[in-house]
C-alpha cells in the first residue's frame, strides 16, 4: 500500500504539472497573438486552454486505472494516496491547485455526491492565497515627474517598439494622472507607481496593472493599449475602483497573463479591488476550476454562518430554469426542468449546450459566466416549502431527497443582479434612460461578438451592482450569423423604442 500510494500521487503530481506547463505555453501565446494581430489565433487559444483541464484530468484518470487495477476505486487506497501527495505538495507555489486537480480525479472515480472526506482534500476556511510565492513588479518612483518611468515601462514591453509615438503616450498618461488626482484633491500627488511585470491580455487588448501610491493614499491603475494599423496605442487609463472592478467582472472572459504564482496576483489585485470577491479573480485569470472550488468553499462556510432560506430568486418564474437564491449570498442558483412551457421547444442537451457556448465565448462584458456544478448536498431544512416543492416535482431529473438532504445533480451558480424588468419599475427617469440605453447597447455589443439573445425580453437582463446590463438567459441564444432578421416594416428608431416600451420578444429566423 505506501508504495503503491507513493507511485500514484507521483503520477498525479506529475499530470498535473505537465497540465500546468500547458497551460502556461497557451497563455504565452497572447503577447505574440497581440504583437502580430492574430485575433482569430487567440480566440483558439482561449478554447484551447478552456477545454484543457478536462481532457487533462481525463488523461490522467485512464492512466491510474492501468496503475492502480481493481484498487481504483478503494477508500484506503485513495486515503493513503491523499497523504503521499499532501506531502509532495507541501512546498509548491498555488498547492491549492494541486489539491483541487486531486479531488477532480476521486469525484469522477466515486460520483462524489457533495464532499467525500475520506479521500478528499476539505478546508472551508482556508486562504487559498497564503505561501502563493511573489509576483513580480516595477516600482516607478515620481520624483516630482512621472514621464521618465513611464518611458521605461512602455519601452521594456515585449512590443514596446511598436508603441507609435512613444513620447506622446507617455505624455497623455501623464495628463490623465494629473487630472484624475487633481479631481480628487489628492494631496501630494503620486509619490511612485508600482506596476506589475506580467502583462494582461484579452481578446485584442494588453492590460498593464499597477497601482499608484500617495503620501496616505493607494488608488488602482490599469492603462489598455490597443494595436491597429496605426500601431500600439493607450486606448484607455483606469484609475478608479468603479472602472477596475468591472475589467474583472464576472461578464468579462478570461486574461491569459502569464504568472508563476497565480495566488500573489490574486492578493495583489484584492489591493486595488477591496471586497472583490477570491473567487472571481481566480477565474477572471483563467483559472477557473480553482474559482469554482473557492465558491464551493464560500458557499458552504456562509451555509455554516448563516440561517436565511433559500428561495426562489427575485423576478419572473423562467419556462426553462428554476432559478433561487440564498438572500444574503450574492449568487443564483438555475436547475433546468424537466420539461419546458410552450412555445419553448429546446431540449436539456440543447440548454446545456448553450451554456458550454458562452463558457468557450468572448463574453465581452454583456454575458454572465455561469459555473456549472454536480452533485450538490444541501440541508432540506434550509429551503422554503414552495421552492423545494417545486424543485422536487419539476426538477424531479435532477433533484431529490436523501435523508436530511436535498441533492441537487445539475446546476448553475451564477452572480445575482436585479432583473431589468424590476430595475426599471422601482428606478427614476434618469436612471431608467441610462438603463434602457444601456440595454441596447448590450444587443450591440453582443451583436459584434456574433451574438443574438434570442428572447430581448427585459426580464432576460439583469443589473449589475454598477448599472451595466448584462444578459443571463441563453436558452434562444444564437449566433447572428445563423439569423436570418425580417424587416418590420418601422423605422430602426421607433421599432426600439416600441419594444422597449413594452418589452416585446424579437425572434429571428433561425
Amino acid at each position: 500500500m505506501p508504495a503503491l500510494a507513493k507511485d500514484v500521487a507521483a503520477a498525479i503530481f506529475g499530470a498535473f504539472q505537465a497540465y500546468n506547463d500547458e497551460f502556461r505555453r497557451i497563455t504565452r501565446r497572447a503577447s505574440r497573438r497581440f504583437e502580430e494581430r492574430e485575433w482569430k489565433l487567440g480566440a483558439r487559444d482561449a478554447v484551447e486552454r478552456i477545454e484543457l483541464y478536462d481532457r487533462r484530468v481525463e488523461k490522467c484518470l485512464a492512466s491510474l486505472v492501468g496503475r492502480m487495477g481493481h484498487r481504483i476505486a478503494d477508500d484506503r487506497t485513495w486515503a493513503a494516496v491523499r497523504e503521499a501527495f499532501g506531502a509532495m505538495i507541501a512546498q509548491c507555489p498555488d498547492r491549492e491547485f494541486y489539491k483541487t486537480f486531486f479531488n477532480s480525479l476521486t469525484r469522477r472515480v466515486f460520483g462524489t455526491i457533495g464532499v467525500n472526506a475520506g479521500v478528499e482534500f476539505i478546508a472551508l476556511d482556508l486562504e487559498p492565497t497564503l505561501d502563493a510565492g511573489e509576483i513580480p513588479s516595477r516600482t516607478l518612483p515620481m520624483n516630482g515627474d512621472p514621464a521618465p518611468a513611464l518611458e521605461a515601462l512602455l519601452g521594456s514591453l515585449p512590443w514596446g517598439q511598436l508603441i507609435g509615438n512613444r513620447p506622446a503616450a507617455v505624455q497623455g498618461i501623464c495628463a490623465e494622472i494629473t487630472g484624475f488626482t487633481a479631481a480628487r484633491g489628492l494631496v501630494g500627488g503620486v509619490r511612485q507607481i508600482e506596476m506589475l511585470e506580467p502583462v494582461f491580455y484579452r481578446s485584442t487588448r494588453a492590460y498593464l496593472v499597477g497601482r499608484m501610491i500617495g503620501a496616505d493614499w493607494s488608488l488602482p491603475l490599469v492603462v489598455a493599449l490597443k494595436h491597429d494599423d496605426e500601431g500600439v496605442s493607450v486606448d484607455a487609463v483606469m484609475m478608479s475602483e468603479y472602472e477596475v472592478r468591472p475589467l474583472f467582472g464576472f461578464s468579462r472572459s478570461y486574461f491569459h497573463v502569464d504568472l508563476a504564482a497565480v495566488g500573489a496576483a490574486v492578493r495583489f489585485l484584492r489591493t486595488i479591488m477591496p471586497g472583490k470577491p477570491t473567487d472571481e479573480i481566480y477565474t477572471v485569470l483563467g483559472r477557473a476550476k480553482q474559482g469554482k472550488t473557492e465558491r464551493y468553499r464560500t458557499l458552504f462556510r456562509h451555509l455554516q454562518d448563516s440561517v436565511d432560506m433559500f428561495t426562489h430568486a427575485e423576478g419572473e418564474r423562467g419556462m426553462v430554469m428554476i432559478v433561487f437564491t440564498l438572500p444574503s449570498l450574492d449568487i443564483v442558483f438555475k436547475v433546468i426542468r424537466d420539461r419546458f412551457s410552450y412555445p419553448k421547444t429546446a431540449t436539456r442537451e440543447e440548454v446545456m449546450e448553450k451554456y458550454r457556448f458562452v463558457f468557450r465565448h468572448d463574453r465581452v462584458g454583456r454575458l454572465v459566466d455561469a459555473q456549472e456544478f454536480r452533485r450538490l448536498r444541501f440541508p432540506r431544512a434550509r429551503f422554503d416549502g414552495s421552492l423545494l416543492d417545486e424543485l422536487l416535482r419539476e426538477a424531479s431529473l435532477g433533484c431529490r431527497i436523501e435523508g436530511d438532504d436535498l441533492i441537487v445533480e445539475h446546476c448553475y451558480i451564477e452572480r445575482r443582479m436585479k432583473p431589468l424588468n424590476v430595475y426599471l419599475a422601482a428606478a427614476d427617469a434618469a436612471a431608467a434612460r441610462r438603463a434602457i440605453r444601456d440595454y441596447g447597447q448590450a444587443i450591440r455589443d453582443l451583436a459584434l461578438s456574433n451574438v443574438f439573445p434570442g428572447d430581448l425580453l427585459l426580464k432576460n437582463f439583469g443589473v449589475s451592482r454598477h448599472g451595466r446590463v448584462i444578459f443571463y438567459d441563453y436558452d434562444e441564444l444564437c449566433l447572428v450569423t445563423e439569423c436570418n432578421f425580417r424587416s418590420s416594416g418601422w423605422s430602426s428608431s421607433a421599432s426600439a423604442a416600441i419594444c422597449a416600451r413594452n418589452s416585446w420578444l424579437i425572434t429571428p429566423t433561425c
